[in-house]
């Protein structure tokens, strides 16, 4: 376990929450790894406060399906398995699949200019090897087709889905064989958003997701 983790104090939030979104950042980015236990005292010290808020983000992190409770042996951080990702990617699919189609018919010609030159972005950090900095990239990207669709529910809903979703972008970027791919299927989502073809920018965001799927999959089998 590392020395220290990187506490972002918010003087407008509680500090359980505070807790709550340092631990969550640490398991997504991977600070925290896989199987790793998650020991009260030893996060209380690193984080300089006491044990309650550290039992209150973890309560709240197994929820998210984040860490998980082992009997006699108290909290870990879940490993990623094809369970959890395939639950995550089938719900993300559903909603993204709904997300495009809305943005064909309601996304602005400053909208479609934004996504070309986010997808150009994406491009360019794939050269950095800054698997953050791509992650990053990618989900500026598909978060202009959510703004798009003007739906303020299903924004927020694939918001807090991308959280998410982050530990299996990382993931799935890691391999730099698979960045000309992500590339590809950018620029197809591109054009048929600009398009305006629903079928065809549904087709696109499907093969992207099922893409990534297959990926982590095969990732995950060869952890076996």
């Amino acid at each position: 376990m590392q020395d220290t983790l990187n506490v972002n104090m918010n003087e407008y939030l509680p500090l359980r929450d505070v807790v709550f979104n340092t631990l969550r950042q640490a398991i997504l980015k991977g600070e925290l790894k896989p199987g790793e236990r998650l020991m009260e005292i030893q996060l209380a010290q690193r984080l300089g406060v006491s044990r309650t808020p550290i039992r209150e983000a973890i309560r709240k992190l197994e929820l998210e399906g984040l860490v998980l409770m082992i009997p006699r042996k108290g909290a870990e951080v879940a490993k990623i398995t094809e369970k959890s990702m395939q639950d995550v990617l089938e719900v993300r699919r559903a909603l993204e699949g709904l997300a495009i189609q809305l943005a064909c018919g309601r996304i602005t010609q400053e909208e479609i200019a934004t996504l070309e030159n986010n997808a150009k972005k994406f491009s360019e950090t794939t050269k950095s090897g800054d698997l953050v900095l791509m992650a990053e990239a990618d989900e500026a990207f598909h978060a202009v087709i959510y703004n798009a669709t003007k739906n303020d529910r299903l924004i927020y809903i694939l918001n807090n889905l991308r959280e998410q979703m982050y530990r299996y972008r990382l993931e799935y970027i890691k391999d730099a064989k698979i960045h000309p791919v992500i590339l590809k299927e950018h620029e197809e989502i591109v054009r048929t958003v600009k398009n305006r073809d629903e079928d065809q920018a549904f087709h696109a965001i499907c093969v992207h997701i099922d893409n990534q799927e297959e990926a982590i999959r095969n990732y995950i089998k060869n952890l076996k």
